[in-house]
């Protein structure tokens, strides 16, 4: 016997739904209430909004998943910020890649400091694998150059055996790929380093592997302290000599 479908439910007037959004998003833009503030109940709204209580509350909710208000049980509808707050990964799309490759640095340098102190011989091999992977790109196309050279350090980022900075680099790695391919396409890197780069990245493969955190945070930083500079050169307005 076959089972009844369960019913669709009835059809949500979302655009109705949107524009009550809309209008009370502007108004907290505005300051009408500020952070902290509690807002008017939903008989209030509906009637200034010319909607009914159902559409209030979806409005509000859908405030809610912007960030924008939190409900209170028993105490209301309160104000947490003016301005939607966007997700981790929407902000680094549109950062900045020197700003991304300053924090880049402070996960960076610290992963592969952890990671001379918890490094396995799996972690070891995993390294000296995208090492040679690395290699095998430097002379091929610019992107999978670029990918070889962020598989090695997130090969390094996980011989941190820390989740949450996995996690970080995790999220980090689009935007610095398309800050690395970016910078290829003004300066040859590959070029102006005669051995692109290898020599540095086999010394943090190598520090890590013989449990050297100082020296391992040292290369980490020294490296990418070079990318910085190479990025801050090509920035509008920036010296040439």
């Amino acid at each position: 016997m076959t089972a009844t479908p369960p019913p669709l439910g009835p059809v949500r007037p979302s655009p109705l739904v949107e524009q009550a959004a809309d209008r009370l998003r502007a108004r907290i833009a505005e300051g009408a209430w500020p952070v902290g503030a509690r807002l008017p109940g939903e008989t209030t709204l509906a009637k200034e909004l010319g909607v009914g209580r159902s559409t209030v509350r979806e409005a509000l909710r859908a405030l809610a998943g912007a960030g924008m208000v939190r409900a209170r049980q028993g105490a209301g509808v309160f104000v947490t910020a003016l301005r939607p707050v966007e997700d981790w990964p929407a902000r680094l799309r549109r950062a900045a890649v020197g700003d991304v490759y300053e924090v880049r640095t402070l996960v960076e340098v610290q992963a592969a400091r952890l990671a001379a102190q918890r490094r396995t011989d799996e972690d070891v091999a995993a390294m000296r694998a995208a090492l040679d992977g690395r290699r095998a790109a430097a002379g091929g196309p610019g992107d999978a150059f670029v990918d070889a050279d962020v598989a090695l350090h997130a090969a390094v980022v996980a011989a941190a055996h820390n989740p949450v900075l996995t996690d970080l680099f995790t999220q980090f790695a689009p935007a610095l790929r398309q800050g690395l391919i970016d910078l290829l396409a003004l300066v040859d890197v590959r070029r102006a380093e005669h051995d692109h780069g290898d020599a540095a990245h086999a010394e943090l493969v190598e520090a890590v592997a013989a449990g050297d955190a100082e020296r391992a945070g040292r290369v980490a930083h020294a490296e990418l302290a070079a990318i910085q500079e190479k990025l801050a050169a090509r920035r509008p307005g920036a010296a040439t000599g």
